[in-house]
């Protein structure tokens, strides 16, 4: 990835020595590919429900246990699950989903006290 990001640079580089329309044009794509190496970030809502999808793809009895909020790329789950792999399981899963930057486990076992908000 670097190594595009360094070549990208050096043929923009060579680009801008270029005058007239076949400069323009060749700036133009560079411009194009640089951009599409930048990370996007989503919104609230779709991440949200990205990381709905993601966590309750494969565990769908506890879809209606979990309440999944997301705020400025930290995504907070809450809820009740009968053990504590299972909720090791979802925070680890959740971690790893792309657009998500850290996971507030607010998760409990059946019969324990509810973590509080950091």
């Amino acid at each position: 990835m670097r190594k595009l990001v360094l070549m990208a640079l050096a043929v923009g580089a060579a680009a801008w020595a270029f005058a007239g329309r076949r400069g323009e044009i060749l700036r133009g794509r560079i411009k194009g590919f640089a951009s599409g190496l930048q990370t996007r970030d989503y919104d609230d809502a779709t991440l949200k429900a990205k990381v709905e999808s993601e966590l309750f793809r494969h565990e769908h009895d506890v879809k209606g246990a979990v309440d999944v909020n997301a705020q400025e790329g930290v995504v907070q789950l809450r809820g009740e699950l009968p053990s504590q792999g299972l909720i090791d399981a979802l925070v680890e899963r959740a971690k790893h989903i792309h657009g998500v930057r850290e996971v507030e486990n607010l998760l409990h076992t059946t019969g324990t006290e509810a973590p509080m908000h950091h």
